[in-house]
């Protein structure tokens, strides 16, 4: 099982204040997990407060990605929509949901990474649908890797979901 109850605050509390960071030097996350594949190499998904970072190696190449509140300071960009670079592809959909549909989501987010291996999930306190969840794979020599960032509200919530794909 792959779904870890939190005992911290979330630090990112604003879909809006997120940024991306590449190559930037990795934050040590709160829950992590390491995967490995003879052909891809070694990808390591971690849970920040409410973000997330990853960071992949293979054929001595290294890639760290950052979303965050703090991306921008570490010398990132506003989150886009769209980043290439040097084989790695990064895209995010930011979605405006009800608390229902909201609710939804994180239940079939948390059954999915109770149920699979290559699934990370964090909840924080005060809101059991307050989630971070990151999934990976490898497949033909590279890693991609999916992530969504829940944030509950009364009235509208918000869910940021982003893709990435590194071929090194």
């Amino acid at each position: 099982m792959s779904v870890h109850l939190l005992d911290v605050e979330s630090r990112d509390v604003s879909a809006g204040q997120l940024g991306l960071v590449v190559d930037a030097p990795a934050p040590r996350p709160l829950v992590e997990l390491n995967l490995t594949d003879p052909a891809a190499g070694v990808l390591t998904l971690g849970v920040l407060g409410a973000s997330h970072v990853v960071t992949a190696s293979s054929r001595g190449r290294t890639l760290t990605e950052q979303v965050s509140c703090d991306a921008i300071a570490a010398g990132g960009r506003p989150l886009p929509d769209v980043e290439h670079r040097h084989g790695y592809r990064f895209a995010s959909r930011t979605e405006t949901v009800s608390r229902r549909a909201l609710g939804r989501r994180a239940e079939t987010l948390r059954d999915q990474a109770e149920d699979r291996s290559r699934w990370l999930c964090a909840a924080f306190p005060g809101d059991r649908d307050a989630l971070t969840v990151l999934t990976a794979a490898a497949t033909g020599g590279h890693w991609s890797w999916r992530t969504w960032h829940l944030y509950p509200r009364r009235d509208e919530s918000v869910i940021v979901e982003t893709e990435s794909r590194w071929l090194p």
